[in-house]
């Protein structure tokens, strides 16, 4: 289907301030502009309270932010891994995000503010979000969780290191996942699927863009093969986590994403494959501007809910 009227006319706004193409942009800069549109979540939700607090990680200590919503605990418990390319965003960019997913799906949600590339390039996300998960079987009972019912999710690089982490806590036996929520996920470095060329220049995420955030978190090329890089391109799926895999119609991720929700379903995992017409990478952040952005909220809340029981 054609770009959504909504998606339309937020192209538009962007496109008439005429900012230059983020690949250009320096990566302060980046940080700035994904900081600004923050205000596209709408207002925050209230939750019950949060609190920020730190996990050990082998560069130091990880900061975390813990959203905690109204209800009997221990609580089931989302892990949450903000997107970025691994380059920008943060607990900031998407604390809208994570109170909403606090309260409609009656999680926990551990918000993961793990280091970000340049200063820090791969493997240093995955570390952390896997140290992460660590602290969250381990300590999020003490604020109101529950360390068994355990899930991990992200949007983009963060959905990258959400499956990167369900991979990893099966090869080194632990902690237990029970549930994946894997939106646009960044799966493989190499794909040169139709989605990429369809929509190389965007609407908003652009594959100069994609190459941009690479080059500042891979430490050489070769690296893409690497699994924790590329989950795609693990071999053996079988035994990972139930998921959830959310895409949308004009991102270059989009064909990634489905292809990794086959490959779950191959391998024998139960993955619920929902693809978005007419929407664009980063749209489930803005439900403060677009209807789609709030039912998928919603539809991901309730499939954590369900999974998380």
């Amino acid at each position: 289907m054609p770009l959504h009227p909504q998606v339309e006319a937020l192209i538009a706004q962007m496109v008439a301030q005429g900012a230059p193409a983020p690949e250009s942009m320096t990566v302060a800069q980046n940080r700035a502009m994904i900081a600004e549109l923050a205000g596209l979540a709408g207002e925050p939700e209230d939750v019950a309270r949060t609190e920020d607090t730190t996990a050990p990680g082998p560069g130091g200590d990880i900061p975390i932010r813990v959203y905690v919503p109204t209800g009997d605990g221990p609580l089931p418990t989302l892990v949450y891994y903000h997107g970025g390319g691994w380059v920008i965003g943060d607990i900031e960019s998407h604390d809208a995000l994570c109170r909403a997913l606090a309260n409609r799906s009656g999680c926990v949600v551990a918000s993961v503010d793990y280091r970000l590339a340049p200063e820090h390039r791969f493997p240093a996300a995955v570390d952390d979000a896997y140290a992460a998960a660590v602290w969250a079987a381990e300590k999020i009972g003490d604020f109101g969780g529950d360390g068994s019912r355990l899930a991990v999710g992200g949007d983009s690089a963060g959905a990258n290191l959400a499956a990167v982490v369900a991979q990893q806590a099966k090869s080194r036996g632990g902690p237990r996942i029970s549930y994946q929520l894997l939106v646009y996920p960044a799966t493989d470095r190499h794909d040169d699927s139709p989605s990429m060329h369809e929509n190389v220049a965007g609407p908003l995420l652009s594959r100069a863009w994609i190459e941009w955030f690479l080059g500042c978190y891979l430490n050489s090329p070769d690296e893409g093969q690497d699994v924790r890089v590329s989950p795609g391109r693990a071999e053996d799926l079988s035994g990972l986590p139930p998921a959830l895999v959310v895409t949308a119609e004009y991102d270059p991720l989009r064909d990634q994403g489905a292809a990794y929700a086959g490959r779950l379903r191959e391998a024998g995992v139960e993955a619920e494959y929902l693809p978005c017409p007419g929407m664009i990478h980063g749209f489930f952040q803005m439900g403060g501007v677009l209807d789609t952005a709030r039912e998928t909220v919603d539809h991901a809340a309730g499939a954590l809910r369900r999974a998380l029981a």
